[in-house]
């Protein structure tokens, strides 16, 4: 469960990272100077890292509740469980409202 908790803060910071992208996308472009290296390849690894976070941040936050609901002492820093339950809600928002 630690591995596997920290795999969900890397998919949620490329999460943060594809929002970033994204919102920089939206920004009117007035000429193709202002882009110092384009990087489709990194930026496209980001973006699928980045969208299915969700689906990894739902899994860790479930079996975080069962972990703790039967009373099971796993060795997660408490700041990794609300960091990802505040990412999780930003993901709720910008799949489901923002878009």
């Amino acid at each position: 469960m630690r591995f596997f908790s920290k795999i969900t803060v890397l998919f949620n910071a490329c999460f943060l990272v594809a929002v970033v992208f994204w919102y920089l996308e939206k920004q009117p472009h007035e000429g193709s100077g202002t882009q110092v290296m384009p990087l489709p390849w990194l930026e496209g690894t980001f973006v699928i890292l980045g969208y299915t976070a969700i689906i990894v941040n739902v899994l860790f936050l479930l079996l975080a509740f069962i972990f703790y609901s039967f009373k099971t002492n796993i060795k997660i820093p408490r700041w990794i469980i609300i960091f990802n339950v505040i990412i999780f809600c930003c993901q709720v928002y910008f799949h489901f409202f923002l878009k």
